[in-house]
């Protein structure tokens, strides 16, 4: 009984890819397996490539591999598309009525099932239900229970009415039926299903729960590919919690508007990719300048301009550390898993009001487009805790007034945190500017007073250095000579890829980070070490550099910067690859 499936759809975009990837994935997980999910999709509404592929498995999965074994193939180039990822035994389904694929070409000894999508799907009550015809038909080919495709529909289409819930249970079923009756083929899958129950969500819906469990009760945003679901998560949601969300007009509006919450005492939020936070730059310093908490979601796609919207590549690290002008203290979290986004934007939200600071939360489209499966443990929002920092109130702010009365809340405290107030606090009436300020708030150009400021704002680093566990995760063989780092996505293949290397000899040590800033000193890691290697998905190697600049020495690298995330087969080779290099050398 096999239990690790590799299934895709491809076509055109427009075609019902994404709909259809994520029923199919929703009835998997209903059935007690992992599933873990990627996307390649075209910047455009229609035409283009795209294509959502599945990998399933009783046992806990954490990327795509180079293979496939179920392919529904809605055009030629589908195919073509996936040739190098298809074997011996790989079943391709396709609807050979269609006059552009009547003359497929099946490659090898792969198996190819017509099934007439268009037609079967007229009879179950209309043709834009072909998709969910060709999801019997693989159900038939892996031996699924077609019943658990049933509750998926009803999520699916049951705002639509019933009568569309049967159609399209009556359409899988027909093309279930087609395959047992029109093709006499012992089939090698047979998956195995589980009473398990899982949680089926991506990186950008673990970010809006995220907030949520922290307690975001304002969020800002202008719709940005691979930012988006970010927002349609919490719309709909946040209300419930007393919160609202806020479409803006562009991203300068969306991080003023979130400032102006922040400054009124509510948890804060925007989200955005690489262009927006560009936009955002100017008002990122005022954040920092008038020392206020607020969270900005950055969730990388392929720059620079617009680049390619809908590709993976983590190429604003550089831009998060050092981007606008002056010097700015700010936090840098990026979530390694989809299931971090959760728990990491909690942090996000502790650390910007515990440090009175702005916090960016790194994520990657790799990750926000992730459909991945949980145990409903992962999300234990009872084990939520929340740091509001130094809030004061009319019972203690005399502490912090001035000889005069006057609260300060700018105040040159030794962890460089001031006294924070919200509006309204009886003797709490204070001012904050963009300009350089005193203690009170009020600009000034003293130098004194600017050094003293300086000073306090970058403190907080140091103060957080001093008392946040800032230490990266490790994996693998802790003796190992050879040693490996990522961050972001890159956990997930590279932990996959320690099977793959273990299984061919070779021993490795894996640490990923999820603090960028302030982050972990790796020098005594990396002078333990032979060999070390960076793994990042863009072309010059940022995190690298960083590592260089911390440690003052030479890493190996593995960039990828295609547009494609790593795969774990993949990942294992091109180690291997970089030790072979070294031992010839």
């Amino acid at each position: 009984m096999m239990q690790d499936l590799n299934w895709a759809i491809g076509g055109e975009a427009g075609d019902g890819i994404d709909s259809t990837g994520k029923i199919f994935a929703q009835a998997l997980s209903r059935a007690g397996r992992h599933v873990f999910t990627s996307k390649d999709f075209a910047s455009r509404i229609r035409g283009g490539y795209t294509a959502y592929k599945i990998r399933s498995s009783t046992d806990q999965v954490e990327s795509v591999v180079d293979r496939l074994d179920i392919l529904v193939a809605l055009t030629q180039r589908t195919i073509d598309e996936n040739l190098d990822e298809l074997h011996e035994d790989s079943v391709i389904i396709y609807d050979g009525e269609r006059t552009e694929m009547e003359d497929v070409d099946i490659p090898g000894e792969m198996i190819g099932l017509s099934v007439p999508l268009r037609r079967l799907a007229e009879e179950a009550g209309g043709a834009i239900m072909q998709n969910t015809v060709a999801l019997g038909a693989a159900c038939e080919v892996a031996q699924f229970p077609i019943e658990n495709l049933d509750s998926a529909l009803d999520k699916k289409f049951g705002a639509k009415g019933e009568a569309i819930v049967e159609n399209n249970k009556e359409a899988a079923r027909l093309g279930e039926e087609y395959v047992q009756e029109e093709y006499d083929h012992d089939f090698t899958y047979d998956i195995e299903t589980t009473d398990n129950d899982y949680v089926l969500l991506n990186g950008d819906e673990a970010i809006g729960m995220g907030a949520l469990a922290a307690g975001c009760r304002f969020y800002s945003g202008y719709p940005i590919t691979p930012a988006t679901n970010v927002m349609e998560y919490l719309m709909g949601r946040i209300q419930h919690f007393g919160g609202t969300v806020v479409q803006a007009e562009d991203e300068l509006s969306a991080i003023n508007m979130a400032l102006g919450a922040a400054r009124a005492g509510a948890r804060s939020m925007t989200a955005t990719s690489g262009p927006g936070i560009d936009l955002m730059t100017e008002t990122f310093g005022l954040v920092a300048q008038s020392e206020t908490p607020l969270v900005i979601v950055d969730v990388m796609r392929s720059g620079p301009s617009t680049g390619m919207p809908t590709k993976q590549e983590q190429g604003d690290l550089n831009m998060t550390l050092y981007g606008g002008h002056g010097e700015i203290p700010r936090f840098v979290v990026a979530p390694t898993t989809v299931s971090e986004c959760f728990q990491k934007t909690v942090e996000a939200f502790n650390f910007a009001e515990k440090y009175q600071t702005p916090v960016f939360l790194l994520a990657d489209l790799a990750m926000a487009v992730t459909e991945q499966t949980f145990s409903p443990e992962e999300f234990d929002m009872d084990a939520v805790e929340i740091d509001r920092g130094k809030i004061v109130d009319e019972n203690d702010i005399e502490a912090w007034t001035d000889e005069q009365g006057r609260f300060q809340p700018h105040f040159p405290t030794a962890d460089g945190v001031s006294p924070r107030a919200f509006p309204g606090t009886t003797g709490g009436a204070h001012m904050s500017t963009g300009l350089e300020h005193n203690s009170l708030g009020r600009r000034t150009e003293d130098t004194e007073t600017r050094v003293e400021q300086v000073d306090k704002r970058n403190r907080k680093v140091e103060t957080a250095r001093e008392e946040e566990d800032l230490n990266p995760r490790e994996f693998g063989d802790s003796d190992s000579d050879t040693l490996v780092i990522s961050w972001g996505s890159n956990e997930g293949p590279m932990r996959e890829a320690l099977d793959f290397l273990e299984a061919d000899g070779v021993s490795v040590r894996f640490l990923s980070v999820p603090y960028i800033f302030p982050r972990p000193d790796l020098t005594e890691d990396i002078e333990a070490a032979d060999e070390v290697i960076v793994v990042e998905c863009n072309a010059t190697g940022q995190f690298a550099n960083v590592i260089e600049h911390d440690t003052l020495t030479r890493v190996e690298r593995i960039n990828k910067y295609n547009g494609i995330r790593f795969k774990a087969d993949e990942l294992a080779d091109e180690i291997k690859a970089k030790l072979g290099e070294e031992i010839k050398a």
